[in-house]
């Protein structure tokens, strides 16, 4: 009986550490076009990919083709886009680019969470021009913050 229990709770703690292990993003990979992660992303069109290091957690964003777009980081106060990708300067976040709302018209949700929407929006010239708001901003990040007039706009 004894052996039962201790292998019945052997086999508990296993499970656990391995079912808290698999939840949590991981720590490498950021920047390549296939990561061996999880594709989190909620439009087939895209693969979005989620990292986690030291508190900050990193969302990349991937084409269709797998070429690397853009990627963000969130520290738990602010968002910030990263310099990964071929559209790392098309970044619109509560304190950097700016928000036109006929630029991203044809905008479709690529990820969200509990803190962060991410939407792409493809232009005329085949760039895209990513939007990354707080949830509570609905999808506007003109929305969460005053504009700070030193931080540039996106082309």
């Amino acid at each position: 009986m004894r052996v039962r229990l201790s292998i019945s709770l052997g086999l508990a703690v296993w499970l656990a550490a391995g079912s808290a292990t698999a939840s949590t993003p991981p720590v490498t990979g950021l920047g390549q076009s296939w990561p061996n992660t999880t594709d989190a992303s909620a439009n087939p069109g895209y693969h979005v990919y989620v990292f986690q290091r030291l508190g900050v957690r990193y969302v990349q964003v991937n084409d269709a083709s797998g070429g690397v777009r853009g990627a963000i980081a969130y520290d738990g106060k602010s968002i910030g886009g990263l310099p990964v990708g071929t559209d790392a300067s098309h970044w619109v976040t509560p304190t950097e680019g700016t928000y036109v709302p006929s630029r991203m018209a044809n905008g479709v949700t690529v990820y969200s969470d509990d803190v962060m929407t991410i939407t792409v929006a493809v232009q005329p010239d085949g760039s895209m021009l990513m939007s990354a708001a707080p949830v509570d901003c609905h999808g506007d990040p003109a929305e969460c913050s005053l504009k700070n007039p030193l931080v540039p706009s996106s082309p």
